[in-house]
């Protein structure tokens, strides 16, 4: 070949390989082709020895030799490559050949085309020298890459002779397969089918008993079992749907569901009146499953509302139908809930009302447990820690929390709406009072329980409650203050023989008090401290008993202690109440049903004989604090008007007291001074007792200070069978004491209620109470000394002794050693007082302070004669005065025998009176400034009689004056 062939084949060759190399050093093939690009000038170098040349021939010899001497020098070689145009490097579709025509100048030589020629050469050859070294440096990366070429080529020989054979096989494998080995894989194929098939018609077998294992689960009662199983079908019928009687089982399959959601919704209906944990249980997992949750609780509370509407609605029908009295009225069923309630008779509202309360407590009950239920279920879900994170049962949760705690208002508002209608429809003011406290007691009962359910005062049930509760009260304490003052008017005043232990306590009207005060502290606490819900919370009802019966003492004291009965009783054991007479449970005793007279008093001198002290009280005592312990039974149960009872509990008590005060003191209290005068707290009370309680008539008997808002009675009468002047009955001592010792045994009864009272009414009003006690009832003992003082005034003829002791001489000469007839005639006298009393006393037995006052105030009436009788005296000698000492001492050493009273009443008021006989003039002044005690008319016996006889007239003169005046300053202004 000729050497320019053999140049381009090189250079062919030479770029294969360059080519290759830049490839496998990683050079992008773009870049590489932009670089080969620039070599295009080549083979026109090549090929210039054929043209034409204008310019002088260039011999190649000294071209070669520099061009290898620029090979050999790196530095030139790199001079040269950074001296190169960039443009052949940076510009990818560019062309060199032209590139290099462009920059040719517009007139060109042969030297100059000579040196482009040159030049381009150079950094020809640099290019080259630096590609070749780039080549050099990569040529263990050429030879490896070359060597993993040839393996590939390798591998695909290999794949290609692998391929050829395999299907060479397949085909020898087609010629040996018969057509039994297909009808063999046919075969077992449509076997497979047929097992599909199979399961299918077992799997649509099963849906179809569905219906048959759901009714016996619901017969078991096993909800959450029933709806898994109907959940379980109806995701297996989704995968069956293209199947016809698969879509007839899904219509079956539903009305099945919809069957045991509604005996679920029928169980959670029952739950309303009777709750059972196990099937409440099962119902909600049930409901979970099927997602409605919150749906379940909504459906609940509705059932409440319901059961409560419909289960009051059936009580007050129920006792409606008894209360018909007009069969041509038509079904009560059809009337409105309100007029249904207005139906009912009094003989069966109470009965009807506690009946309704135990159905509505029911009902409240078992929402009660339900919400305990809840919370148990959510502590269990506290206290689990895979629960924790479920959202969507975290969240069902706080909404059923929620809706039971607002259901609790809802049911409860429920209650009253049933219960408020019933109390208001029906006139109270016509009950008894044992019924009229049972209707209050059912009332604050179930305030009690609605308050424990929500915290709800229920102010509007309260107030109508207290609205009628007041008139009612208003109405029976007018009837009892009536029924009070008749009675007093036929009060005999004889003493009602009681036990000697009796109190206020023993009467069966206070026995909500006993009860409590019986009960010890743990016990107390344990009942106070426990709401209703925990008291009965596995059995009972807080309506089933809504009275506080408790055992009561008879007041009545047995005449025979041998018997086993007096002794049981006598000692508190026999408490029935049964036992008691009849008469005895009224409010007041009717005497002319009662035992006579003679009778009660033999029974009280036996049981005096036997030494029975027990209090003294009359029938109209015992049946005051009957009212009393009805008041305070009024108080306790119904606090709203707690002090409205407590100002006419204290009304009866006044006009007690003002009855025995118009009864027996008034014809004994004349005076406003002494011994018979009233203190000033007593004329202030009884004024007021007078001005706010008494009703005054004119002459006509119209009523003078009437009014529609205030309770007034008329001031009692004493009976007309009572002789209170007769010297034969002591001027009715005995009735006296009755009435007054009954006074203060019903104001000691009362002070002890005091206490109870205090707890009773509000806080604001204890003032008036405190006020009543002070002013009121610690002073009716002040009533004993004008009474007892009253009689003994009476009893003894002092005018007597006054005339017996002036006919003594006083001015005898000699010393006498016996005492004056008139002391005779005095000790004669009180001891025939002594006598009658012995005799009346073993008839009705009277207390010691009774007799110590009557004695005291009997001594006190001689002391007082025997002053007056000494100051009577016109004249008097020094044995006179003797003689006046003589008789008193006589006096005074007999009664001491006589009567056991010690000291004796008044004594220096008579010794020092005759001793002031013996004073000088200058003592006798200020002795008569300090005794004020004595009246004028002794004092100026004292200065004529005594100092007078040994002083002259105007001394005397001056004594009387003085006297005078002492009596002016005492007279009031």
């Amino acid at each position: 070949q000729s050497g320019t062939g053999c140049k381009i084949y090189f250079l062919v060759c030479l770029s294969r390989l360059l080519v290759n190399c830049l490839l496998c050093c990683g050079w992008p093939l773009k870049s590489i082709t932009m670089a080969l690009g620039r070599f295009k000038f080549l083979p026109n170098f090549l090929t210039k020895e054929k043209e034409e040349d204008e310019g002088p021939v260039i011999t190649p010899t000294l071209e070669s030799k520099e061009r290898e001497d620029v090979r050999e020098n790196p530095i030139e070689i790199e001079e040269i490559l950074s001296g190169m145009d960039q443009a052949y490097m940076t510009k990818e579709d560019m062309d060199p050949q032209l590139y290099v025509i462009d920059k040719l100048p517009s007139e060109l030589n042969s030297q100059l085309l000579l040196e482009q020629v040159m030049k381009l050469r150079q950094e020809l050859d640099a290019v080259s020298k630096k590609l070749s070294d780039l080549v050099l440096e990569n040529h263990t990366s050429y030879v490896q890459e070359l060597q993993r070429v040839t393996d590939i080529q390798t591998s695909l020989q290999m794949a290609t002779m692998i391929c050829v054979n395999g299907r060479r096989q397949l085909a020898q494998s087609k010629t040996d397969v018969t057509s039994g080995g297909l009808g063999l894989l046919a075969k077992h194929r449509k076997r497979l089918k047929i097992q599909n098939i199979m399961q299918i018609l077992n799997t649509i077998k099963t849906l179809q008993r569905t219906d048959i294992r759901t009714q016996e689960m619901l017969e078991e009662e096993d909800y959450p079992a029933a709806i898994q199983l109907c959940l379980e079908c109806q995701e297996a019928i989704k995968s069956y749907q293209k199947y016809h009687c698969i879509s007839e089982l899904g219509t079956k399959l539903q009305d099945t569901q919809v069957e045991i959601e509604d005996q679920m919704d029928r169980v959670l209906a029952k739950s309303c009146l009777l709750f059972d944990a196990h099937r409440y249980e099962r119902v909600q997992a049930a409901y979970h499953l099927l997602g409605k949750s919150q749906m379940a609780v909504d459906q609940l509370l509705m059932h409440y509302t319901q059961t409560v509407h419909n289960t009051s609605f059936k009580v007050v029908l129920q006792y409606a139908e008894r209360c018909r009295h007009d069969a041509k009225s038509g079904p009560l069923n059809r009337l409105p809930y309100k007029d249904l309630c207005s139906k009912m008779d009094s003989k069966y509202f109470v009965p009807c009302l506690i009946e309704l309360c135990k159905c509505l407590w029911e009902s409240l009950h078992c929402y009660h447990r339900t919400v305990k239920w809840h919370e148990r279920q959510d502590q269990k879900i506290d206290d689990d820690e895979s629960l924790r994170g479920d959202t969507e049962l975290q969240y069902n949760r706080s909404y059923v929390k929620k809706k039971l705690e607002h259901g609790k208002t809802k049911l409860w508002q429920d209650v009253k709406q049933r219960v408020k209608p019933y109390l208001l429809g029906t006139d109270l003011s016509n009950f008894q009072f044992d019924n009229f406290i049972a209707v209050l007691n059912v009332a604050n009962r179930l305030i009690s329980v609605g308050e424990e359910v929500c915290d709800d005062k229920s102010a509007d049930l309260q107030d109508s409650i207290r609205l009628q509760s007041l008139n009612y009260f208003k109405s029976y304490h007018r009837v009892r203050m009536e029924e009070l003052r008749m009675f007093l008017e036929n009060e005999m005043w004889d003493v009602w023989p009681v036990r000697p232990s009796f109190t206020i306590y023993s009467l069966k009207e206070f026995s909500f008090l006993r009860t409590s005060a019986q009960l010890s502290p743990t016990t107390r606490s344990k009942v106070l401290g426990e709401g209703y819900f925990a008291r009965f919370s596995h059995q009972g009802n807080p309506f089933d008993d809504t009275t506080d019966d408790d055992v009561q003492e008879e007041p009545i004291a047995m005449t025979d202690e041998n018997s086993p009965r007096a002794s049981k009783r006598l000692a508190g054991e026999d408490d029935d109440d049964d036992d008691e007479p009849e008469e005895l449970k009224r409010d007041f005793v009717d005497e002319g049903e009662s035992a006579p007279v003679t009778k009660r008093r033999k029974s009280s001198m036996a049981a005096a004989d036997q030494g029975v002290d027990g209090p003294i009280c009359t029938n109209t005592t015992l049946g005051v604090m009957r009212l009393f312990g009805k008041y305070m039974r009024m108080m306790d149960v119904l606090k709203p008007i707690a002090y409205d009872v407590m100002v006419y509990l204290s009304q009866l008590f006044d006009y007690y007291m003002f009855a025995v005060h118009s009864f027996f003191s008034r014809d004994v209290s004349t005076s406003d001074t002494g011994p018979l005068s009233l203190s000033g707290k007593m004329k202030a009370t009884l004024r007021r007792i007078d001005n706010n309680l008494i009703l005054h008539v004119d002459s006509s008997g119209v009523p003078i200070n009437s009014s529609m808002d205030e309770i007034r009675v008329q001031a009692p009468n004493l009976s007309s069978m009572i002789p209170l002047g007769e010297l034969s009955s002591l001027f009715g001592l005995t009735r006296r004491m009755t009435a007054v010792e009954s006074l203060c045994f019903l104001g000691s009864q009362f002070d002890s209620l005091q206490q109870h009272l205090e707890v009773l009414i509000p806080q604001g009003k204890r003032a008036f109470l405190s006020q009543f006690y002070s002013q009121t009832v610690s002073i009716v003992a002040e009533l004993r000394r004008p009474v007892y003082c009253g009689v003994a005034d009476k009893l003894l003829d002092t005018s007597r002794i006054l005339q017996q002791m002036s006919s003594v001489k006083w001015d005898i000469k000699d010393i006498m050693s016996q005492h004056s007839h008139y002391v005779d005639y005095v000790l004669t006298e009180c001891q025939v007082l002594k006598r009658r009393m012995d005799e009346w006393n073993s008839i009705t037995p009277m207390p010691h302070v009774v007799l110590k006052l009557v004695w005291q105030h009997i001594i006190h009436t001689i002391n007082h004669t025997f002053v007056e009788g000494f100051a009577s005296a016109k004249k008097c000698s020094n044995e006179g005065r003797a003689l006046m000492q003589l008789d008193f001492q006589q006096f005074i050493l007999q009664i001491e025998k006589l009567v056991a009273i010690r000291p004796i009443p008044e004594r220096e008021f008579v010794d020092t009176y005759i001793k002031a006989f013996y004073m000088s003039e200058a003592d006798i002044e200020p002795w008569l400034r300090d005794h004020r005690m004595y009246s004028t008319k002794q004092l100026t016996s004292l200065v004529q009689c005594g100092v007078g006889a040994h002083i002259n007239r105007k001394a005397k003169n001056r004594l009387i004056n003085l006297v005078e005046e002492m009596e002016k300053a005492r007279r009031p202004t």
